[in-house]
């Protein structure tokens, strides 16, 4: 997800944020569809949602119960 707010280093200057990768995700309409009344739901961007569900299953393939 992307923050709002930015970053600062302990001099005070703000950081930049870390270059994102792109690429081509293709899926059905039907799921496009689900994930994006879910995203709506959330009050999040589809991109945003993706990322973040995407992160969730990453932190849970490894173990994170935080």
């Amino acid at each position: 997800m992307t923050e709002k707010t930015p970053r600062y280093d302990e001099g005070g200057a703000a950081e930049r944020p870390a270059p994102r990768k792109s690429f081509v995700l293709r899926m059905s309409p039907e799921l496009h569809a689900e994930l994006r009344r879910w995203a709506d739901a959330e009050m999040r961007s589809l991109n945003a949602h993706i990322e973040f569900l995407l992160r969730e299953a990453v932190r849970r393939k490894r173990g994170d119960r935080s």
